[in-house]
């Protein structure tokens, strides 16, 4: 996942093998329920419906365009937060499960970092309203603090955080570096962890987590990188949510190339998930889940057998 001074990370955008809880049924809404701008709610009803008429684990792509074409135009709102981050996740979804190439899945990566940005804009003036500082004058608690009452912020930095993992990675190192991502996905996760550490079953620490992970395969140095840091954080998602397969994957992942003690914990982290029944309304998301363990499996045991 990145960086000399700045790569991107997914997250996406990442103790021993985690107790097996309830499988999560849909993506947090902090507005569920709350009657709001009509084309949202018709994006929503689209993105409900991302499952239907996959093949295998390709989405299809009408209901998710569907979703982006409603969002957008909700979003054509000067103040709308909430179209804005949904575009962000809609987006993500058709770059990331759906047969476009690598052109167009850049493209709308690019689409979903510019609808997070947005949508951070429009926290920050509501809370420059409100008297406070510049966000960029501020730390990542402070931040939190200045727009904890929103009921939008976390899932604006989350997507945000995972917007620019995902470009960052699909755009190339040298371009990720020059525009500061891996610093974004950082800063964002930093604050999503102080103002819901347990957002989108532990996002906030799979992100930071997963960043710490994949950053030192992909630049030459990067002073703030740290496998303990890593492993940390994969770990505290893990705690968030122990039945979340993205967590178990990431965690799995990074424990499979380290120690030998390691590499036995992670090894069976990623067993137990190939074998568990995927949720039906995250079904594509989380088939490809269970293929990167499998893959990632083949990869441990062969190391292993050499």
């Amino acid at each position: 996942m990145i960086l000399r001074n700045g790569l991107a990370a997914a997250a996406v955008l990442l103790a021993a093998a985690p107790v097996i809880g309830q499988p999560k049924s849909s993506y947090p809404d902090p507005n569920e329920g709350i009657s709001g701008n009509p084309l949202v709610r018709e994006g929503d009803s689209w993105f409900a419906r991302r499952q239907e008429q996959r093949v295998g684990l390709v989405a299809d792509r009408a209901p998710i365009s569907a979703a982006v074409r409603a969002y957008e135009t909700a979003s054509e709102a000067a103040d709308n937060l909430e179209a804005r981050w949904k575009l962000a996740r809609a987006l993500n979804f058709r770059a990331l499960f759906t047969d476009l190439d690598a052109a167009a899945r850049i493209a709308a990566l690019e689409r979903a970092r510019r609808a997070g940005e947005d949508a951070i804009a429009i926290l920050q003036r509501r809370a420059r309203a409100r008297g406070s500082p510049e966000f960029e004058t501020l730390g990542p608690a402070d931040v939190a603090s200045a727009c904890r009452k929103e009921t939008d912020a976390p899932p604006t930095f989350y997507w945000a955080a995972a917007s620019w993992g995902r470009w960052g990675i699909a755009k190339g190192k040298v371009e990720a570096v020059r525009v500061g991502a891996a610093e974004k996905v950082k800063r964002y996760a930093e604050i999503l962890i102080a103002l819901d550490p347990t957002f989108e079953d532990g996002g906030g620490y799979r992100i930071l987590g997963r960043l710490h992970d994949q950053a030192p395969t992909m630049v030459e140095s990067a002073d703030w990188v740290s496998r303990p840091e890593a492993l940390r954080n994969l770990r505290l998602a893990a705690q968030a949510s122990p039945a979340d397969f993205a967590n178990r994957l990431y965690l799995g992942e990074a424990l499979a190339r380290g120690t030998a003690a390691e590499r036995a914990e992670g090894v069976s982290i990623l067993e137990q998930l190939v074998k568990e029944s995927p949720s039906p309304v995250r079904l594509v998301e989380e088939l490809r889940v269970q293929d990167d363990a499998q893959r990632d499996l083949a990869r441990a045991k062969s190391t292993a057998s050499r």
